[in-house]
Protein backbone atom coordinates (compact mmCIF):
# COMPACT_ATOMS: atom_id res chain seq x y z
CA UNK A 1 0.00 0.00 0.00
CA UNK A 2 2.84 2.27 0.59
CA UNK A 3 4.30 1.51 -2.70
CA UNK A 4 0.84 2.95 -4.27
CA UNK A 5 1.19 6.27 -2.43
CA UNK A 6 4.61 6.45 -3.50
CA UNK A 7 3.48 6.03 -7.27
CA UNK A 8 0.59 8.54 -7.26
CA UNK A 9 3.07 11.47 -6.07
CA UNK A 10 5.05 10.52 -9.10
CA UNK A 11 1.82 11.32 -11.12
CA UNK A 12 1.55 14.71 -12.70
CA UNK A 13 -2.00 16.30 -12.84
CA UNK A 14 -2.78 17.78 -16.78
CA UNK A 15 -3.62 21.51 -16.60
CA UNK A 16 -5.98 21.52 -19.49
CA UNK A 17 -9.65 22.19 -19.41
CA UNK A 18 -11.58 18.77 -19.38
CA UNK A 19 -9.42 18.28 -15.92
CA UNK A 20 -10.26 21.46 -14.55
CA UNK A 21 -14.29 20.51 -15.25
CA UNK A 22 -13.76 16.80 -13.85
CA UNK A 23 -12.17 18.31 -10.74
CA UNK A 24 -14.53 20.89 -10.26
CA UNK A 25 -17.68 18.07 -10.79
CA UNK A 26 -16.20 16.12 -8.00
CA UNK A 27 -15.64 19.12 -5.61
CA UNK A 28 -19.51 19.67 -6.43
CA UNK A 29 -20.32 16.14 -5.84
CA UNK A 30 -18.17 15.66 -2.71
CA UNK A 31 -20.38 18.95 -1.57
CA UNK A 32 -23.54 17.45 -2.38
CA UNK A 33 -22.59 14.17 -0.45
CA UNK A 34 -21.81 15.51 2.47
CA UNK A 35 -25.17 18.12 2.47
CA UNK A 36 -26.92 14.68 2.06
CA UNK A 37 -24.91 12.97 5.12
CA UNK A 38 -25.61 16.33 7.64
CA UNK A 39 -29.42 16.47 6.52
CA UNK A 40 -29.56 12.49 6.84
CA UNK A 41 -28.25 12.85 10.44
CA UNK A 42 -30.39 15.91 11.13
CA UNK A 43 -33.62 13.74 9.82
CA UNK A 44 -32.03 10.97 12.64
CA UNK A 45 -31.59 13.46 15.11
CA UNK A 46 -35.06 15.02 14.86
CA UNK A 47 -36.24 11.38 15.15
CA UNK A 48 -34.49 9.98 17.84
CA UNK A 49 -35.52 13.18 19.68
CA UNK A 50 -39.22 12.30 19.11
CA UNK A 51 -38.85 8.67 19.67
CA UNK A 52 -37.30 9.55 23.31
CA UNK A 53 -39.87 11.99 23.76
CA UNK A 54 -42.37 9.77 22.89
CA UNK A 55 -41.10 6.98 25.14
CA UNK A 56 -40.54 9.40 28.37
CA UNK A 57 -44.09 10.49 27.72
CA UNK A 58 -45.02 6.76 27.40
CA UNK A 59 -43.45 5.93 30.71
CA UNK A 60 -45.47 8.35 32.21
CA UNK A 61 -48.68 7.41 31.38
CA UNK A 62 -47.96 3.62 32.09
CA UNK A 63 -47.12 5.10 35.79
CA UNK A 64 -49.92 7.20 35.62
CA UNK A 65 -52.06 4.44 34.74
CA UNK A 66 -51.06 2.14 37.43
CA UNK A 67 -51.98 4.30 39.69
CA UNK A 68 -55.63 4.63 38.24
CA UNK A 69 -55.45 1.05 38.87
CA UNK A 70 -54.90 0.95 42.18
CA UNK A 71 -57.38 3.61 43.14
CA UNK A 72 -59.89 1.62 41.23
CA UNK A 73 -59.11 -1.34 43.06
CA UNK A 74 -58.80 0.33 46.42
CA UNK A 75 -62.56 2.00 45.08
CA UNK A 76 -64.08 -1.23 44.39
CA UNK A 77 -63.11 -3.01 47.91
CA UNK A 78 -64.31 0.15 49.52
CA UNK A 79 -67.60 -0.19 47.53
CA UNK A 80 -68.00 -4.09 48.45
CA UNK A 81 -67.17 -3.19 52.18
CA UNK A 82 -70.03 0.01 51.75
CA UNK A 83 -72.67 -2.17 50.00
CA UNK A 84 -71.71 -5.08 53.36
CA UNK A 85 -72.67 -1.94 55.17
CA UNK A 86 -75.57 -1.11 53.72
CA UNK A 87 -76.87 -4.46 53.67
CA UNK A 88 -76.42 -4.76 57.66
CA UNK A 89 -78.33 -1.57 58.10
CA UNK A 90 -81.16 -2.53 56.12
CA UNK A 91 -81.44 -5.82 57.90
CA UNK A 92 -81.22 -3.87 61.09
CA UNK A 93 -83.80 -1.64 59.99
CA UNK A 94 -85.74 -4.30 59.43
CA UNK A 95 -85.55 -5.84 62.20
CA UNK A 96 -86.50 -2.74 63.98
CA UNK A 97 -89.88 -2.59 62.56
CA UNK A 98 -90.97 -6.19 64.18
CA UNK A 99 -92.29 -5.22 67.68
CA UNK A 100 -91.27 -8.16 69.44
CA UNK A 101 -87.49 -7.52 68.34
CA UNK A 102 -87.78 -4.22 69.73
CA UNK A 103 -89.71 -5.13 72.96
CA UNK A 104 -86.26 -8.05 73.40
CA UNK A 105 -84.07 -5.40 73.04
CA UNK A 106 -85.33 -2.64 75.05
CA UNK A 107 -85.18 -5.15 77.32
CA UNK A 108 -81.71 -6.16 77.60
CA UNK A 109 -80.25 -3.09 76.74
CA UNK A 110 -82.20 -0.90 79.59
CA UNK A 111 -82.80 -4.25 82.62
CA UNK A 112 -86.89 -3.53 81.65
CA UNK A 113 -88.57 -6.37 82.55
CA UNK A 114 -92.41 -7.76 81.92
CA UNK A 115 -94.60 -8.40 84.62
CA UNK A 116 -93.47 -11.48 86.79
CA UNK A 117 -90.17 -11.64 84.91
CA UNK A 118 -86.41 -10.95 86.30
CA UNK A 119 -83.85 -10.17 84.85
CA UNK A 120 -79.84 -11.96 85.66
CA UNK A 121 -76.80 -10.13 84.51
CA UNK A 122 -74.30 -12.37 82.92
CA UNK A 123 -70.58 -10.31 82.24
CA UNK A 124 -69.11 -11.37 79.42
CA UNK A 125 -65.88 -12.08 78.09
CA UNK A 126 -65.70 -9.65 74.82
CA UNK A 127 -67.97 -6.52 75.81
CA UNK A 128 -71.43 -6.27 74.41
CA UNK A 129 -72.88 -5.98 71.50
CA UNK A 130 -76.35 -6.32 69.63
CA UNK A 131 -76.44 -9.92 69.05
CA UNK A 132 -74.74 -10.60 72.73
CA UNK A 133 -77.53 -7.91 74.08
CA UNK A 134 -79.97 -10.24 71.86
CA UNK A 135 -78.63 -13.18 73.41
CA UNK A 136 -78.92 -12.03 76.69
CA UNK A 137 -82.72 -10.95 75.84
CA UNK A 138 -83.50 -14.23 74.93
CA UNK A 139 -81.64 -16.02 78.13
CA UNK A 140 -83.33 -14.09 80.24
CA UNK A 141 -86.79 -14.50 78.86
CA UNK A 142 -85.84 -18.17 78.92
CA UNK A 143 -85.21 -17.68 82.32
CA UNK A 144 -88.21 -16.06 83.28
CA UNK A 145 -90.40 -18.43 81.43
CA UNK A 146 -88.87 -20.83 84.01
CA UNK A 147 -89.37 -19.09 86.71
CA UNK A 148 -93.07 -18.78 86.42
CA UNK A 149 -93.61 -22.11 85.47
CA UNK A 150 -91.40 -23.17 88.96
CA UNK A 151 -93.53 -20.42 90.97
CA UNK A 152 -96.34 -21.48 88.96
CA UNK A 153 -96.27 -25.02 90.55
Amino acid sequence: MGNKKKDMEKVAALDNEYTKEQYAEFQKQQKQLIFRRRRLAVVFLVAFVIFIVSGIQLMKDYQQLSAFKKQQTEAVAESAEADKKLKRLEQDVALLRDEDYVAKLARSRYYVSKEGEQIYNIPELGGTTSSSNEQKASDSQSQSHSSEKQSGE
